[in-house]
């Protein structure tokens, strides 16, 4: 499926009738929207989620939702989309036409049983009746099934669902959000997007359909005195079900506070930054990032340090150890003597009997036998008194042979190793600290210039704002443990009603559809398993495979792992050693690549083939991860792309030559008295314009 073209009517800065048209390429996937901040970008993928969900946007983005909250509802919503002149010309009795409206037009679109070569999608609003008119038509003419199945579940079930509309249409550097993650319930959220996109919520869907039909059938068998009882539970579930609800929706409003005071506390921060040595942001949290580094390299040198200093005072005793390791081999040795003693004796018996018995058949003189006989006696007493010719040491430590083990490989470290060990410590302790030396006197240049008026200013805003993270980070934790209490309530509540509606009576009549629904419900709950592990394993290995292609660092994330549990999805990172990576300890620009390969893994295993529109594309990447998308990511994640970067900014000329290649159309937003419209470009020309632009201004 691909846009073709999109035509906007007064729809809020796109004053009148501008038309965009993509003319899709096989070869070439990518097409460029540039314009300046204000101009319209944003606008333009609000303009889409409108035309595909009306009233029904609030449930694509939480950021819609709140747009639709702060304008009193979405009635009061729509009328801020109409383009501000013409509203107020309106509103002035000035003659105008108080109509704005989108126009999609889809190519390459596979419908079920209708063969067509183009669909056409048309939201309007007039502000003179309040209406609001949406018309499809296929190959031009109105079709029966759209009739049938009513616009707006047409486009739900045949173009693009809602609830996953986020993967499609997103900032890239909100995406984020994907990545930090951390609560149950943040977590439950994020699972249930990512059921829809991996195709499982259908089935989830069944399933509590079932669920709810075997609760009617029990309860429909409920006498009048259950009747009471059963109606006391179900309204105390549904008032938990409410402060459950209610819970979500104050921890939603307070990550959107936290979120908005983080983005000031990071502006201040650059401005403190500029004040002091003008680093950047992201320079200065690697710094910091090194810094927390290097005092855990600390710890662990001087752990090892300590062990080698237990062996100190021997090497320092010298002679003294020399002289204990002669003892221990001479007590060894004695102990050998001691336990070989009496095989030793029958042996020499044996041989002294062996001997003279020989000597006998020698005829050897009467004296000579008798000085040989002598010798031996002598021998084989001195023998059986203990005496060692030329030992005169006596046992003093008595080690056992493991204990002399223990020694001996104590004696031969300090003997070979420990002096290299020791100095090559002692040199790696004095580089980590004149390597943290430096890196804390690097963050304290960034934070200097503290008799600066301007920057103690700054410095006494952010720390108030630091303090509000943190009071309405607080806030969130005691709603979390609320929610995990009421949770908790409410699975007991279920319980408890689970068992009471088994002592219902079941009519006869409901009997037979009560067995028929309780089997479905075991096979719909074994498919579920089973497409939630078929999902889980594609899901890691895309995901695996995206990081390779767009992280520089190859040896930083080893594995990803794809938990699970009950109605709750959560993803890991592993390291070298299989150990989990926090993902609040990654940069924001390397949240945004996990972000963005996860984006890419979702839209790979969900098969949907959709258009991919992407605002602020490489705002948080460096020039090595820039390269790594724009060679890998964007060429490859949909068969339609449309990038809506700030030029220079976001996109840089270097990357935009990466980027030509796959680059079929190039459009420049461009505002003339109030108003935006498109300007086509060859592919070729956008810096060119760029340029030109700029040396206007500077005439």
């Amino acid at each position: 499926m691909k846009i073709n073209k999109i035509k906007f009517q007064n729809f809020r800065i796109y004053k009148g009738e501008n038309e965009i048209i993509f003319s899709p390429n096989p070869s070439k996937n990518i097409s460029i929207i540039a314009g300046k901040n204000g101009f319209g970008k944003t606008t333009f993928l609000t303009s889409l989620i409108w035309v595909f969900y009306g009233k029904m946007m609030n449930e694509v983005e939480d950021k819609y939702k709140k747009d639709i909250k702060n304008a009193g509802g979405y009635d009061k919503f729509i009328k801020t989309l109409l383009n501000r002149e013409v509203r107020t010309d309106y509103e002035n009795h000035v003659k105008t036409n108080p109509v704005f409206s989108v126009e999609i037009e889809l190519k390459d679109i596979l419908i079920p049983s209708i063969p067509c070569k183009s669909v056409v999608i048309k939201r309007s609003y007039d502000l003179r009746t309040d209406t609001e008119d949406l018309k499809i038509t296929i190959d031009g003419l109105e079709n029966e099934l759209t009739k049938e199945v009513g616009f707006e579940v047409f486009i739900n079930d045949f173009i693009l669902p809602r609830e996953i509309a986020k993967f499609f249409f997103f900032d890239a550097e909100k995406i984020v959000s994907l990545a930090e993650a951390k609560s149950k319930s943040e977590l439950r959220n994020l699972s249930k997007a990512y059921s829809e996109v991996l195709g499982i919520k259908k089935y989830e869907d069944l399933r509590k359909n079932l669920e709810t039909l075997l609760s009617k059938l029990r309860r429909s068998g409920a006498s009048p005195v259950q009747q009471t009882k059963l109606f006391e539970l179900t309204e105390a579930e549904a008032e938990l079900s409410g402060l459950l609800e209610i819970n979500q929706d104050r921890q939603a409003n307070l990550d959107r506070e936290i979120s908005n005071h983080k983005l000031n506390s990071d502006a201040i921060q650059e401005k403190l930054i500029r004040e002091g040595n003008g680093i950047t942001l992201e320079e200065l949290q690697k710094m910091k990032s090194e810094r927390d580094h290097l005092k855990h390299e600390s710890t662990e040198i001087k752990s090892k340090l300590k062990k080698l200093m237990d062996i100190a005072p021997l090497v320092i005793a010298g002679k003294k150890l020399l002289q204990l390791k002669n003892q221990l081999v001479f007590e060894q040795a004695a102990n050998n003597n001691s336990a070989d003693k009496t095989m030793l004796f029958a042996e020499l018996t044996s041989f002294s009997s062996l001997l003279l018995k020989k000597l006998e058949s020698l005829n050897l003189d009467h004296t000579a036998q008798s000085q040989v006989e002598k010798a031996l006696e002598q021998i084989i007493s001195e023998k059986k008194s203990g005496s060692i010719p030329g030992k005169t040491e006596k046992v003093l430590l008595d080690y056992t042979a493991e204990q002399y083990r223990n020694f001996e490989a104590v004696y031969n470290n300090i003997k070979g190793a420990f002096s290299s060990q020791f100095n090559a410590v002692v040199q790696e302790e004095k580089n980590n600290r004149i390597y943290a030396s430096k890196v804390y006197q690097q963050i304290r240049q960034a934070e200097a210039r503290k008799d600066n008026p301007l920057a103690q200013k700054l410095r006494e805003e952010k720390i108030e704002t630091d303090e509000k993270i943190n009071a309405l980070t607080l806030s969130k934790g005691k709603l979390m443990e609320e929610y995990e209490g009421l949770s908790t309530r409410l699975s007991s509540m279920r319980k408890v009603l689970s068992e009471f509606e088994k002592n219902f009576k079941l009519v006869k009549t409901d009997q037979k559809k009560f067995e028929v629904t309780e089997k479905l419900l075991v096979k719909i709950n074994t498919i579920i398993q089973k497409i939630k592990e078929d999902k889980k394993f594609a899901l890691q290995k895309s995901i695996m495979l995206g990081l390779k292609k767009i992280m520089h660092k190859d040896d930083f994330i080893y594995n990803v792992r794809v938990n699970v549990v009950d109605d709750v999805m959560d993803i890991d990172l592993l390291g070298k050693n299989d150990e989990i990576i926090d993902k609040d300890s990654l940069s924001k620009g390397e949240q945004q690549l996990y972000a963005t390969a996860l984006l890419k893994a979702l839209v790979d295993v969900s098969g949907i083939k959709f258009p991919v529109f992407i605002d602020s594309p490489l705002q948080k990447f460096d020039k090595y991860h820039s390269k790594n998308i724009i060679k890998e990511f964007y060429p490859a994640i949909s068969e339609q792309v449309v990038l809506f970067p700030l030029l220079e900014k976001e996109l840089s000329e270097l990357e935009y030559e990466y980027l030509k290649p796959n680059v079929n159309k190039v459009f420049v937003i461009e505002n003339y008295n109030g108003g935006s419209s498109f300007t086509p470009y060859p592919v070729d020309q956008l810096f060119t314009h760029l340029k030109q632009e700029q040396d206007v201004y500077a005439n």
